[in-house]
């Protein structure tokens, strides 16, 4: 009696509690033997809430699409009532009482808002870039959230592609390490405070041709495999619970419906067992590409591994006429629904639909001290010096009755706290754009302008004079294209630069805060020409004019081009866009709090026309060295500009300077599966306290095929105090030299290769070894 009583207990609550205690497959057997083919067909169904935009708005019930059985996820849903509400739609009003993932694009925070990924890459700081994906998952899961669109791995090489913001820059290697990092952040053992993660965007959508978001992307096995393929496989090795497939097409087919990368590559050849996603609609965009109309791009996707449709309608539509053509099986539709089920079962829905709904975690796990602490600290490492010339200061009396020293020079930064500061730019007193773009959590109202945290820093210590200065862009109209919701006040430019002009004069030292605004870069973002908008470069030409002291702080979401400015701005940091601490982030480092320690993970062009470059580079048969500053006919260069970027990969500056000894090998030979190590001496040689990032580089000298003049291959973020000096070393082995042939075997062959060591790609110093 008590066994039957439990049986019909059992079939009422649908997926109860006790039920989730069985092995997963267990459950999901049992599960799945009680489900019709359309509950099966509505796990593979993701639709938006519309509370926030991240694509075409869909109207759709999604409370009767739940209770009918027709729904597995949403997305957009804002709030954790909501939340709450359809999840308690979806357990006790649909027939098996199915709980929904709950998805969102939480890209770098929540509502503590970290630095975009571009600029977290920047810190090297892998310990740091984890806890924020943790901080992240925490918030996200006290509003409901339970799957989040995020890391995104793109190698991308092209700065005119606006969602490099969202990735971790050029490097394989670091995009790794990094990858894996924001697994492990959001993951960790699937806990209360954990999400799932979803990898994106998979493949090769960061190759985009000219830069242009959701353009073709074309290229050779062999280069996917060395260049664009390892950050999708370690995030997949990494336990990443889905992955995300991408607009653009590969070998000519769209990705959605690509069975080589779905099934071949990700499953069978990585053995990924988790589940794949669509992008925003990507089904219905299959028909655009020009494969076959709905029905057809539905069978294709599904047949190639596409396990769930976001906001296509497609399968929900399709695929019940296409098993009964015969075109799909029951096995297909089965395979997918598995997987989606099994990703409900890892976050413990079945055994707690409304582990994320906890009203008391809205009080103390959002926007907490510790969490603005973890992401003020981050953003200081995320900025990168890029110059700090010395300059010439005069003696006379301050503004508040001291006197500076007699003639002397010294760098512009860091900023002493005192006389009077101007701050100027169409950035530095607007509170929307600091967070950057791909925030769908943020409460701007909640965070300081840079201008606000500039007044707080000095306190009664000196005085900030402030000015507009002008607008972002000249153009009304363009400038309304590239704000997208976040605004900057228009103003007059004329007299908005003669205001600008006034308080310079009157000022002692200039902060520039200019560049992209937060929208400028992201999803749908590319753009055409990186330089400073035309307005603001000629405002701050006047301000250099002037002869005062000049800081420029770069706002921006990718590399842009500042030839101009790193010849004349005496002092360049670039801020990125540091997240929701921005402001404090940037008064601890101009002012000496911290020094700056980010280093570039993306090439700095010195011309548009050099784009794309990146460092890891295969050589040509007529190269020119690195570093050439004539023009060389008939050889791979040039007319107008030289080779050579305006900064390098892992470039940055630091207000100390460090010294690197004589790298030293401890052999230079190496069997196969043997090990060598490299040692270097690191001093920190002026008078602050800093941070410096040791980068080790490898390149194979003779290959079966051409090899990149040089291959990040390890690096260590270090802190040393003034005077102070350490060994680093690095660990060589057989792996390490490894990559992809002509026939795409993963091999190390015997021969030369050079290792090198040092600040950034550029300036390093070399030694050889042979692979016996």
């Amino acid at each position: 009696m008590k066994k039957t009583l439990l049986l019909v207990v059992a079939i009422l609550a649908g997926t109860s509690a006790f039920a989730q205690k069985k092995p997963m497959n267990e459950f999901i057997d049992e599960l799945m033997a009680k489900m019709t083919l359309e509950e099966k067909i509505g796990q593979l169904n993701l639709l938006p809430g519309n509370d926030i935009t991240t694509g075409a708005v869909i109207n759709s019930p999604l409370a009767q699409l739940t209770e009918e059985g027709k729904l597995g996820a949403i997305l957009n849903v804002k709030g954790q009532d909501k939340v709450k509400e359809l999840q308690r739609i979806a357990v006790k009003k649909s027939r098996l009482g199915i709980p929904l993932l709950v998805g969102q694009d939480v890209i770098h925070g929540y509502q503590t808002v970290f630095p975009i990924p571009l600029a977290q890459a920047c810190s090297w700081d892998i310990k740091a870039i984890e806890n924020g994906a943790r901080i992240a998952a925490k918030e996200a899961t006290a509003q409901g959230i339970n799957w989040v669109y995020s890391p995104m791995v793109d190698i991308a090489i092209d700065p005119r592609w606006g969602r490099v913001a969202e990735g971790a820059g050029e490097d394989p290697y670091l995009g790794c390490c990094i990858g894996e990092a924001m697994v492990r952040g959001f993951q960790g053992n699937y806990g209360k405070e954990n999400v799932m993660a979803c990898v994106k965007h998979f493949a090769l959508y960061g190759a985009a041709e000219a830069g242009r978001d959701y353009n073709t992307v074309d290229m050779s096995r062999v280069r996917m495999y060395n260049q664009y393929l390892a950050p999708y496989k370690a995030a997949a090795e990494a336990g990443a619970g889905s992955f995300m497939s991408s607009f653009n097409v590969v070998d000519g087919i769209p990705v959605t419906c690509n069975k080589w990368l779905l099934t071949d590559l990700l499953r069978k050849e990585w053995n990924y067992d988790g589940f794949v996603v669509t992008d925003y609609g990507s089904i219905n965009e299959a028909v655009v590409h020009g494969i076959g109309d709905q029905s057809v791009t539905s069978e294709r996707a599904l047949k190639a591994g596409t396990d769930m449709d976001m906001c296509s309608n497609a399968f929900i539509s399709q695929l019940e006429g296409l098993l009964k053509a015969g075109r799909i099986s029951q096995a297909d539709i089965d395979n997918a629904c598995r997987r989606v089920l099994e990703a409900k079962y890892k976050l413990g829905l079945f055994e707690d639909p409304y582990r994320f709904c906890e009203p008391k975690r809205l009080e103390t796990d959002i926007y907490n001290d510790e969490h603005r602490k973890a992401a003020r600290e981050m953003a200081a490492k995320t900025f990168v010096l890029l110059k700090n010339e010395e300059c010439r200061m005069k003696s006379e009396e301050t503004s508040f009755g001291g006197r500076r020293e007699s003639q002397w020079a010294a760098p512009v930064l860091p900023l002493k706290k005192q006389g009077k500061i101007a701050l100027i730019g169409p950035l530095a007193d607007n509170r929307s754009n600091m967070v950057g773009c791909w925030s769908t959590g943020d409460i701007p109202e909640r965070y300081s302008t840079l201008k606000e945290a500039m007044e707080r820093a000095v306190g009664d210590k000196a005085q900030v004079l402030f000015a507009q200065g002008c607008n972002i862009y000249a153009d009304e109209k363009t400038q309304e294209g590239a704000t997208f919701g976040r605004p900057i006040d228009r103003v007059d430019d004329a007299k908005a630069r003669a205001e600008a002009l006034r308080i310079a004069e009157e000022a002692d030292v200039i902060v520039c805060a200019m560049g992209e605004m937060a929208e400028m870069s992201g999803e749908s973002s590319s753009r055409a020409d990186l330089s400073l908008p035309c307005v603001q470069k000629e405002l701050l030409k006047d301000l250099v004019a002037t002869g005062k002291p000049v800081v420029l702080l770069n706002f921006s979401g990718r590399p842009t081009v500042m030839s101009w400015e790193a010849e004349n701005v005496p002092a360049i940091l670039n801020v990125w866009f540091g997240g929701s601490e921005t402001g404090d982030a940037i008064c601890d480092v101009i002012f000496g709090e911290k020094s700056p320690s980010g280093h570039l993970t993306m090439t700095m062009p010195k011309a548009l026309g050099q784009i794309p470059i990146y460092y890891n580079h295969l050589n040509t048969g007529r190269p020119v060295p690195e570093g050439a500053k004539e023009y060389r006919k008939f050889q791979s260069n040039y007319i107008d500009v030289r080779n050579d970027p305006l900064y390098p990969f892992g470039f940055g500056l630091s207000y100390t300077t460090f010294e690197y000894g004589k790298p030293r090998l401890s052999g230079t030979t190496m069997n196969v599966g043997g090990k060598l190590s490299l040692t270097v001496n690191v001093k920190n040689t002026g008078k602050y306290d800093a941070d410096e990032v040791v980068q080790l580089y490898i390149r194979d000298l003779a290959a079966s095929i051409s090899r990149p003049v040089k291959e990040l291959k390890g690096f260590e973020r270090i802190s040393l105090k003034a005077g102070e000096s350490r060994d680093v070393t690095f660990d060589i082995d057989t792996d390490m030299l490894k990559f992809s042939n002509s026939d795409l075997q993963f091999v190390a062959e015997p021969g030369d290769f050079e290792v090198m060591v040092g600040g950034n790609s550029r300036d390093v110093q070399s030694l050889k070894f042979t692979l016996q």
